[in-house]
């Protein structure tokens, strides 16, 4: 079968070979002459590649459907305040260009619902997204439903949204993400996936959603998202997102709840932050959590977030390819990528420390794990 398969290949490149000839160097004259008494195929395949090569045609290679993602939703504020992003060699990008450049194939973006500044609002999530596609990225968006941060210590209400009852709030949920949805889809925009909620290990939109408390009103919440979701385009991929993705009673705990009350989703999202000293460990339990977690609710994961000290770059790149590898080693591509928190946040923005960049605007050596 190979013998064949390069045949055939010869006998595509050879057809030209009166115009194609002259083009060959003298170094690769020599090199068929001196080869003339060698097996056939191998003169045959030399001279595949010789004539491809002049031809300027190239093999392409296979391409992965591995995701290699950065959320980076601060950058328009970043860029407001006059940041600015480069390459290792100082040349000035495009964030959304260089995030491409650096091997990402996916941008995240969180959305709130009224935000003070503007900032992470629907005008401004918009904007990122279109930029993003014009990059040729694909889009996660992550809804928050809170006027600001939402994660595993705070999940406010939104200011519009208080005093609602559970009807009412499970509408506000389905208008949110509708109008989201429709108004990015009206401007040729479709996310491959949606969260709904960010960090919800103890439920969303408390009190009324906090899962300690009512773990129904958690999963109608939850239920709630989704169906709008998949009103708007039934393609569009659900995750329910948890931090400390090490922690299988956690996980365990809140999606069986879940399933229990009827929510549905179809990918199971993580976090993980380790530190510099514990990351080996702390990967090799997210492994072993996510093992049980795609044989326990036959959903594939994601790793939403993650992040490392900025100047601890050995260990950062170490964690970060360590993590992906583990991730694509789990069978049946039910390992779907990793997304880096805030990569281009300069050293201390916002008193974030966890990114890839130093105060020059410039990835450190960390991002190279994800080429």
């Amino acid at each position: 079968m190979r013998n064949s398969k390069q045949f055939d290949i010869f006998v595509i490149s050879f057809t030209p070979i009166a115009s194609r000839f002259t083009q060959l160097s003298r170094f690769g004259l020599q090199i068929i002459q001196t080869m003339h008494n060698r097996p056939l195929i191998i003169s045959l395949t030399l001279l595949c590649g010789l004539f491809l090569g002049c031809g300027d045609k190239h093999i392409p290679t296979p391409t992965s459907n591995f995701i290699k993602g950065a959320d980076i939703s601060w950058i328009t504020e970043m860029e407001s305040a006059g940041k600015k992003f480069y390459t290792t060699t100082g040349i000035e990008k495009d964030g959304f260009t260089l995030m491409k450049e650096l091997g990402m194939n996916a941008i995240r973006l969180r959305v709130w619902v009224n935000p003070t500044d503007g900032w992470c609002g629907l005008t401004d999530l918009i904007a990122k997204a279109q930029r993003a596609q014009a990059a040729g990225l694909k889009l996660l968006i992550d809804f928050h439903y809170s006027d600001s941060w939402a994660d595993p210590g705070k999940q406010f209400i939104p200011a519009n949204w208080i005093n609602a009852s559970l009807p009412a709030m499970k509408d506000s949920v389905r208008t949110h993400t509708t109008r989201v949805l429709s108004e990015l889809i009206t401007r040729g925009i479709t996310p491959t996936w949606v969260q709904v909620g960010n960090e919800t290990n103890d439920g969303l939109l408390w009190p009324m959603g906090k899962a300690s408390v009512s773990m129904s009103n958690y999963a109608a919440l939850i239920q709630a998202g989704y169906q709008a979701v998949k009103a708007i385009d039934n393609k569009i991929q659900v995750v329910v997102h948890l931090s400390n993705g090490y922690d299988n009673n956690l996980f365990r705990w809140n999606l069986d709840g879940l399933r229990q009350y009827g929510a549905e989703w179809d990918i199971i999202g993580l976090s993980l932050y380790p530190t510099t000293t514990d990351w080996q460990s702390r990967n090799q339990e997210c492994l072993s959590n996510i093992t049980d977690l795609i044989t326990r609710y036959q959903k594939p994961i994601m790793i939403c977030e993650i992040g490392m000290p900025w100047d601890q770059v050995d260990s950062c790149y170490s964690f970060i390819s360590d993590l992906i590898s583990k991730v694509k080693s789990i069978p049946n591509e039910k390992g779907l990528g990793v997304f880096y928190w805030e990569p281009q946040s300069y050293a201390n923005w916002k008193g974030y420390t966890l990114g890839a960049f130093d105060n020059n605007g410039r990835p450190t050596a960390a991002m190279k794990a994800f080429q």
